[in-house]
């Protein structure tokens, strides 16, 4: 790569024997990324066997299915902030390495449970072994890539989450088609073991060399505030209310807690996080829209599996099939997201994947019990491919704001805003699916005994199971069933669109556009494609 005219060459920051290894050890990130995200992809096919009886499933209920996604996402998103923390202090591949370990354990126990309080138990123990993993494998790239190679490698590791929500459906479905449902957290455990042995062999350890004094009261905050921040999310999707006292009281108290870390933050002498990057518009735009495009595309992947399992009647590993063309998009484009970058800007690439991803999930309004196949795939892949121009050039803003030393701070905000983000879509656009839903089916239900209504307007899945019950007699409560379903997703499809497109305009008005050249005013600033001002001396 050639060094602008007049600017002298910065010297390489990362020793060379690592520089040689990075692509294998961005290869060991993303496997160990991979099995963190394909876990949650996998129990999205398998809730309904989980809800089955004995010996099949365990029967869990609606709620405590829910609760078996949400102990991994609340301890998980309650820890990612100070796992980051940690991983700056003792070193990242430590942290990586204890992370990864106590998720396969978790897997291991899961997939021996006998109930759902097991399972969500050890569901909360694979979400503390994963909020180790997921902002150690950023922070380790950040520290292994020179500035200029960053940006392809954050698309590169953004295309392995593409990966993982392919592998995750396929492998769920194949699993229990020929296993019992435990088999889904087994099959982590190999892969855990592998991931360790490549991890201890080829990762290198990194840390901030002068991390100062730790903050005990700003990592007690964080930790209190996100847990009741994410746990009134929770709770008011599991009620589909949010204006219940349970879910008001941890709500208001996060957020409290929350400003009160800000508060702490910003008069502390050694903060655990610079609050003032937040006062960058790029910034702020950037985690704005991780939050956003999490909170609009979560809620739709949740009741998805639902329209094509129980309305459409595919099988788990059919329906993991049908959404291999979003991740198809993600893996081709999000690791040539910086070319697009390059040439048109940070600000026109993320606006018009924002679009993309509002008018995939506005589709979902269209589609009924007969939309064909290729319409699907068509809609997937559209969403995909606006991901894809997303998460590369808003995480690597988030990141390159930060010294390389506080990777692993950085890290933690990426993925915090986006847990955050995803579990509030999860629960606001699930009481939007639920509430719609109740209300449409509570008029089919005169035929269904006293003693079991109110249980078949719990859920389309509640609603079939009570008709199958019925024989004959079932079969318009099943059609009703449906039609409910249907007219439930289309609102809530319209309400993930809006809040895309709100995070189309949030990116349009703040994140910067194209960078000027080199020689032209502006010179000296990096923009979002990670090209900086003076790039480091050329190594093969």
């Amino acid at each position: 790569m050639s060094i602008p005219s007049g600017a002298p060459a910065v010297a390489p920051r990362v020793p060379e024997a690592v520089h040689r290894r990075r692509w294998a050890i961005l290869g060991v990130l993303m496997f160990s990324l991979l099995i963190v995200v394909l876990d949650n992809s996998i129990l999205n096919v398998a809730v309904k066997t989980i809800a089955s009886p004995a010996p099949t499933g365990i029967g869990a209920t609606q709620s405590e299915l829910e609760w078996a996604i949400n102990s991994y996402t609340l301890v998980f998103a309650g820890l990612l902030f100070t796992a980051g923390l940690l991983g700056d202090r003792i070193g990242r591949k430590k942290v990586l390495l204890a992370g990864i370990l106590v998720f396969g354990i978790g897997s291991a126990l899961a997939a021996l449970s006998s109930s759902p309080g097991e399972l969500i138990t050890w569901r909360a123990l694979m979400g503390f072994g994963a909020a180790f993993v997921m902002p150690a494998t950023l922070a380790v790239l950040m520290n292994v890539f020179e500035r200029d190679e960053q940006p392809k490698a954050i698309g590169i590791w953004a295309g392995s989450v593409g990966l993982g929500i392919a592998i995750g459906p396929i492998t769920g479905g194949a699993l229990l088609e020929h296993f019992w449902w435990g088999s889904i957290f087994l099959v982590n455990v190999p892969v855990v073991v592998i991931a360790l042995i490549a991890m201890a062999l080829l990762v290198p350890d990194s840390r901030d060399p002068d991390p100062g004094r730790v903050d005990p009261l700003g990592v007690v905050l964080s930790i209190v505030g996100l847990v009741l921040l994410v746990y009134g999310i929770i709770r008011g999707g599991e009620l589909a209310s949010f204006t219940d006292l349970t879910v008001l009281a941890p709500l208001i108290g996060g957020l409290l807690v929350l400003a009160g870390f800000v508060w702490h933050e910003k008069r502390s002498n050694h903060p655990s996080i610079d609050i003032s990057y937040f006062r960058k518009p790029a910034f702020s735009a950037a985690v704005a829209a991780i939050a956003l495009v999490f909170f609009a595309l979560m809620g739709v992947t949740f009741f998805s599996a639902f329209y094509l399992q129980s309305v459409r009647g595919y099988t788990a590993l059919e329906s993991g099939l049908l959404i291999l063309p979003l991740a198809a998009a993600q893996m081709i484009f999000a690791p040539r997201a910086r070319l697009v970058v390059d040439r048109f800007g940070a600000k026109a690439v993320c606006t018009v994947g924002m679009l993309l991803v509002a008018a995939g999930l506005a589709a979902f309004a269209l589609f009924d019990v007969d939309t064909p196949l290729w319409v699907l795939c068509l809609v997937f892949f559209v969403q995909g491919t606006g991901m894809a121009h997303i998460m590369p050039p808003v995480t690597v803003a988030v990141m390159q704001a930060l010294p390389r030393e506080r990777a692993g701070s950085g890290s933690a905000i990426n993925n915090t805003f986006r847990q955050v983000g995803g579990a509030l879509g999860i629960a606001v656009l699930g009481s939007v699916l639920s509430t719609v839903y109740r209300g449409d089916i509570e008029g089919h239900l005169d035929g269904v005994p006293d003693a079991a209504r109110d249980v078949a307007g719990e859920s389309i899945e509640a609603t079939l199971g009570v008709a199958s019950k019925l024989g004959p007699a079932g079969k318009p409560l099943i059609a009703a069933a449906n039609d409910a379903f249907i007219g439930a997703m289309h609102v809530t499809a319209l309400g993930s669109a809006a809040v895309a497109l709100i995070g189309a305009a949030v990116v349009a008005a703040f994140l910067p556009g194209r960078t000027p050249a080199p020689g032209k005013p502006g010179q000296g600033e990096p923009d979002l494609a990670g090209r900086p001002a003076q790039e480091p001396a050329h190594r093969s």
